[in-house]
């Protein structure tokens, strides 16, 4: 079994922890969560514009604070079968990371009558972290010394920081502009951007930080008649090199490791309706992965590391619905859907793929406590609507007609689900 699972071993860990990297938070704050993320066309609250649609922040005509934190729960199981002597070879692991934070601030100047709307942001609006134990039953997770990778941990953060000003060009119409402002953090163990020693295995990093900008522009549109339209474009983020200081599991020196990973570029499209009880939204992205640093690369490199996860771009919908008949209680529903960025021959870098979530539900409600104070949640479910799976990958099996070394009668694959519940509070002054 030790050798089966060693000869594997080279090829089995790269990419294994980006879980989440690049994951586009499908919304931000409990009132545009509750909604499905939908906001392009209909800013109900500051959080879901300033994401969004900078124009749209023109809609709000007094100051408005916010503050937002969740409690985010994910639930990615491991799985891999491998070829040996006596048959398949099988196991599972289940994440034991526990429960993460999702913090939210935002504040909007706006003036009653006055063309101009400025805001701040600070979301967090991507992160991930998964810890697998070392486990005997998965080849995955064996021990080093048995050819496998022993513990797996991952701690992804990134926090955007955005500055909004909205512009109204007529009753109308408004354009938006928000420069924004990012820093991330990422640290892996073991580390698969880097090249493994033959005796050493996989190093582990230490947590490394990059800092990028970025810019988003705005179109919207308010008929006076119930119908909204809005458009946003979010430039790529870029950011500098990750910087890794790596250290084998013996202790020694590890050479360091450089890894650029942007946050790719969106496209929103929105309509919203409005009528005295009811704000119904509905959103369109476009997220282009494919012309995004560490996302557009894929394979091996010379030194059995991976050169990128290889990305397809994606699609993803949002819907949401809010109902205004119960007095200063607005309840909300949302959907949103997303299709899959990772094709099933690439499906092993990206194992376990936590940033894949087809399906999510979302309920949520508001509670107005007098004319300045309102108080929402949100309780949130969302699930991958199946595995992602492929075979494992072995950069010593690579040839003409197996460019990734597919290993033969081999497989991975990684399913989750995720729930999430948060709270907000909104004071106008």
């Amino acid at each position: 079994m030790k050798k089966v699972i060693t000869t594997i071993g080279l090829g089995l860990l790269p990419f294994i922890l980006f879980a989440q990297a690049g994951h586009i938070m499908q919304g931000i704050g409990a009132v545009n969560m509750s909604m499905g993320g939908a906001a392009t066309a209909q800013p109900i609250d500051i959080n879901g514009a300033l994401q969004w649609n900078p124009a749209g922040i023109s809609a709000f005509d007094r100051k408005i604070f916010s503050v937002n934190a969740g409690l985010f729960y994910s639930s990615p199981a491991l799985s891999s079968t491998v070829p040996t002597t006596d048959g398949p070879f099988s196991g599972v692991t289940k994440d034991a990371r526990g429960v993460s934070v999702m913090p939210a601030l935002a504040m909007v100047w706006g003036k009653k009558d006055s063309k101009h709307t400025f805001g701040v942001s600070a979301f967090g609006i991507s992160g991930f972290g998964v810890t697998f134990p070392e486990n005997y039953n998965n080849a995955i997770n064996m021990p080093q010394s048995m050819g496998g990778f022993g513990r797996i941990q991952s701690d992804y953060q990134l926090m955007q920081v955005g500055f909004t000003y909205a512009y109204k060009v007529s009753k109308q119409f408004s354009i938006g502009l928000a420069p924004t402002f990012n820093y991330s953090s990422l640290k892996l163990a073991p580390n698969p951007l880097s090249s493994p020693s033959p005796t050493l295995g996989y190093p582990v990093s230490d947590k490394a930080t990059a800092l990028g900008i970025g810019a988003q522009f705005g179109l919207f549109y308010n008929s006076g008649k119930g119908v909204k339209l809005g458009a946003s474009y979010k430039s790529k983020q870029m950011f500098k090199d990750f910087d890794f200081t790596n250290t084998y599991l013996d202790g020694s020196k590890a050479p360091n490791v450089k890894f650029k990973m942007n946050y790719p570029s969106i496209l929103s499209l929105g309509i919203g309706y409005s009528q005295n009880k009811i704000d119904a939204a509905l959103d369109y992205r476009f997220v282009n992965y494919k012309n995004t640093e560490a996302f557009k690369a894929k394979g091996w490199t010379n030194t059995a590391s991976v050169a990128g996860f290889g990305w397809s771009n994606i699609s993803v919908v949002s819907a949401g619905i809010q109902y205004k008949g119960i007095n200063k209680f607005p309840v909300r529903i949302g959907y949103t859907y997303s299709s899959n960025p990772i094709s099933s021959e690439l499906a092993f870098f990206s194992t376990p793929a936590t940033a894949v979530i087809k399906n999510a539900f979302q309920i949520g409600f508001g509670y107005e406590f007098n004319k300045n104070v309102t108080v929402n949640a949100v309780y949130h479910h969302g699930s991958s609507g199946g595995s992602t799976s492929g075979p494992l990958l072995n950069p010593m099996m690579i040839s003409a007609g197996n460019p990734y070394g597919a290993i033969p009668n081999s497989n991975v694959s990684y399913n989750m689900t995720t729930d999430l519940v948060m709270f907000g509070l909104n004071y106008s002054f």
